[in-house]
């Protein structure tokens, strides 16, 4: 019969996983050091396989040890959920919620939130992924999609939390020359990767004779040249505000106003974790906007 690992076994790998040595998974385990080495020496002969090896860093897990701390991880997160849910009854939410954005609204609008919301149920976890499509939500990678977005997929379920404005950004010292000659400074820009990018678009409408001097695979990393004072590019409001040093140089951009839409599929909202966490983060995300003074925050 194969061996059927037991609770004790993933503590102890998961101990010497972090502790990374006898000692200190000794101490995590509150036995001596004896037992541990008995332990995995025993786990290691009934499972047939080496789940670590020895060197003078200590313990480094192998593949089969490192995917059984993992399996150990989310064990450990299972029971933590339990007790949460014990303690504080019926009403708790518990879960995991998958939610994708991009790197631009992640930094800007996403992380500031997440502190107060994660706080509010301590038994959800979420898991982030950065992705420019919707393509994750739809093949079901993701429970929640945070998006900018004029024509967002007729099959998803979403609420429109604001528009989005784009303006040409810089330091201070750019705006004069700007204004005089837009044409002469560093431009900044997306690459290839988001060549229908609605800045990509207004610029070689205004300004077809501007050679980007950057051009890079995503708005935030747009925007961390601009900040860093490399030169001027077009950028949505709710980024610009969360840019040291940076300032809008010219008015909104013609042509480039985006819709900001928190997605999810219509059976997701059946889950209620899904269901209060897409309702939440739709409220905080709202009030982020307003605080940042960034387009207009009327629903739909």
């Amino acid at each position: 019969m194969q061996y059927q690992i037991t609770h004790g076994d993933l503590s102890l790998v998961l101990a010497l996983v972090r502790g990374r040595t006898l000692a200190k998974a000794a101490e995590l385990l509150q036995v001596d050091v004896s037992t541990v080495f008995r332990a995995l020496r025993k786990l290691e002969a009934n499972l047939e396989v080496a789940l670590f090896e020895k060197n003078r860093r200590g313990y480094t897990p192998t593949q089969g040890g490192q995917a059984l701390a993992e399996q150990a991880e989310r064990a450990e997160q299972a029971l933590d959920t339990a007790r949460i849910a014990l303690t504080l009854g019926e009403k708790t939410i518990s879960g995991t919620v998958r939610l994708t954005c991009t790197d631009a609204v992640l930094r800007s609008l996403l992380i500031p939130v997440l502190s107060e919301l994660m706080t509010r149920y301590p038994a959800i976890s979420l898991e982030l992924a950065t992705s420019n499509a919707f393509a994750s939500l739809s093949r079901r990678d993701a429970d929640i999609a945070l998006r900018l977005s004029n024509a967002p997929p007729e099959h998803l379920a979403g609420r429109r939390l604001s528009k989005s404005s784009y303006f040409v950004c810089g330091h201070p010292s750019y705006r004069t020359l700007y204004q005089q000659a837009p044409t002469e400074l560093a431009w900044i820009a997306p690459d290839d990767s988001l060549s229908d990018h609605v800045s990509v678009a207004w610029r070689l409408q205004a300004h077809p004779n501007v050679v980007p001097r950057y051009r890079c695979s995503s708005i935030s990393s747009v925007g961390g040249l601009v900040s860093a004072g490399l030169g001027v590019a077009a950028l949505p409001d709710f980024l610009i505000s969360s840019l040291d040093g940076t300032e809008r140089l010219s008015g909104p951009l013609e042509g480039c106003d985006t819709d900001l839409w928190l997605l999810t599929r219509p059976d997701s909202l059946s889950l209620r974790s899904v269901h209060v966490f897409f309702n939440e983060l739709a409220e905080l995300i709202r009030a982020r906007l307003i605080a940042c003074g960034c387009g207009e925050s009327q629903g739909r």
